[in-house]
């Protein structure tokens, strides 16, 4: 039998510590893809118009609002009317319940030592307000109302302070219609805010930009040190360069080598040591990840099961089967398998314009 070198007899214990113990970091990365929409409604539908009505009340407060021109339902062409959908709006009075006045001590110490007290008092207005919008269809059937402002929500208005207490008291009164119109200028404006998240949820195509992580071997003397960064480095550069209008096929292309790079992982370490386990994970994990942006949720399910079988923080795996799940969902919902397209609002008719257009299906409907 042949006797090993001094060398390597000094290199195997350092081999063998490399692999029992292995760091893993996050490593964080940046995409863009598009929203689909969570609410089913006919697929032809993409032109909305916007109506608004105020009580008789705050008439005098609406009429320089135009809150109309701020409702944006992403992904839509907006009409002045006669849209596919309309957005009926229904401004409520903003209501004061209760008045009252609040004081502050301030204390101050001279250089000498002296000690002042000063009290400040201001005038502190309890209000609500409220809002809705009626979402109908150009043939009049009711799709959805929305809340976008309650009244069991309490608002606080507080008035500048003074130094006298007289000045505090009545500052509401005296000064009605200016506050009044500036709590609910602010008011309609947060409730258009509102709006604009909640239509674009259920029935947009917003572009999203996000970060998400993937977990990569941090330890430098790990055999899989420089391929696991290397690996990342690709699919950062790879899913960086993806947008939301621009189909995904050549970066489905781009990404195979990480991808057989990780599955090749998966084989080389198949013990149960916690070691193998571990890096394992980081495989099953950064796959799930792709996969979620490569808009391929059986794909995601399967290595989500693969995180539960490996028993290594287990958790994530059945945290990505519920996210494979509910992008399967939405999927079948749109009728639309991909969140990279792109979208020309400006193409989109009317139901009553001339030449009236059927919105042409994004590659990716199967």
């Amino acid at each position: 039998m042949k006797k090993l070198c001094p060398v390597l007899l000094c290199l195997l214990p350092l081999f063998a510590a490399a692999q029992k113990k292995v760091d893993l970091d996050r490593y964080t990365f940046s995409v863009q893809y598009r929203s689909l929409p969570k609410v089913k409604i006919d697929s032809t539908y993409r032109t909305y118009n916007v109506t608004v009505e105020g009580t008789r009340l705050m008439q005098p407060f609406l009429k320089d609002l135009q809150p109309e021109e701020t409702v944006l339902l992403e992904g839509w062409r907006k009409l002045k009317e006669k849209g596919h959908v309309i957005i009926h709006i229904k401004l409520d009075d903003l209501l004061p319940e209760s008045v009252s006045v609040k004081e502050r001590t301030e204390t101050q110490k001279s250089r000498t030592g002296q000690i002042t007290t000063r009290t400040y008092y201001h005038e502190e207005v309890k209000y609500s307000f409220a809002a809705t919008a009626v979402i109908t269809d150009y043939k009049g059937r009711h799709i959805e109302d929305i809340q976008i402002a309650d009244r069991s929500r309490k608002y606080v208005y507080n008035s500048p302070e003074f130094a006298l207490r007289p000045l505090a008291e009545g500052y509401f009164l005296i000064n009605t219609f200016k506050v009044t119109a500036d709590l609910f200028r602010r008011n309609v404006t947060n409730a258009m805010h509102s709006l604009n998240n909640i239509i674009t949820d259920n029935y947009g195509f917003k572009e999203v930009n996000g970060n998400d992580i993937m977990w990569i071997v941090d330890s430098k003397k790990h055999p899989e040190y420089e391929e696991h960064r290397n690996a990342f480095r690709q699919l950062s550069e790879y899913l960086f360069s993806m947008n939301a209008s621009t189909p995904i096929a050549k970066v489905r292309e781009q990404v195979k080598p990480v991808i057989e790079y990780f599955e090749r992982v998966k084989r080389d370490y198949s013990t149960t040591s916690k070691h193998d386990r571990k890096m394992r994970y980081a495989s099953y994990f950064n796959l799930a990840v792709l996969y979620y942006y490569l808009d391929e949720p059986q794909l995601m399910q399967k290595e989500a099961q693969g995180l539960v079988l490996n028993d290594y923080d287990a958790k994530d795996g059945h945290a990505f089967e519920r996210t494979a799940v509910w992008l399967k969902t939405i999927f079948q919902t749109n009728n639309i398998y991909t969140r990279h397209f792109a979208i020309d609002i400006n193409s989109f008719k009317g139901p009553f314009e001339r030449d009236a257009v059927t919105v042409a299906k994004p590659t990716g409907i199967k």
